[in-house]
């Protein structure tokens, strides 16, 4: 986990499938905005474990107990009337991306290997 201040270049090379779209410049004034919190997590089901956790994109339709469910509210009508980017406060890569998501963010001294409690108590 680190804490990192997004630029314009970086924020193409993450969005470079949506820099054509209507919806990618406010997404890149709000991805810019702050200091973003980034992390890699790894666990058996790890992607869609946390894509549960996160919820889905749009935050007015995220389901109660979710991140964004909880914690945003924003609807793409509001965001969209306002040419706002929607707010939906989280980013969760999908099963083709994490591993190009990873190496854009993180350099390989960042990231470490251990053995998990889980394969610790599980291993024969």
């Amino acid at each position: 986990m680190k804490m990192v201040w997004i630029d314009e270049k970086f924020s193409k090379k993450h969005y470079a499938a949506h820099i054509e779209k209507p919806f990618y410049r406010p997404t890149e004034k709000y991805i810019t905005s702050g200091p973003v919190i980034a992390m890699v997590l790894e666990g058996i089901k790890a992607v869609s474990l946390v894509r549960k956790m996160t919820g889905v994109t749009e935050p007015h339709k995220a389901a109660p107990g979710t991140i964004r469910g909880d914690f945003s509210h924003m609807s793409y009508e509001f965001a969209d009337g306002k040419g706002i980017s929607v707010k939906n406060i989280i980013h969760a890569s999908d099963e083709d991306g994490a591993k190009k998501e990873i190496d854009l963010w993180f350099k390989k001294d960042e990231l470490h290997s251990y053995t998990t409690v889980f394969e610790h108590h599980t291993q024969g």
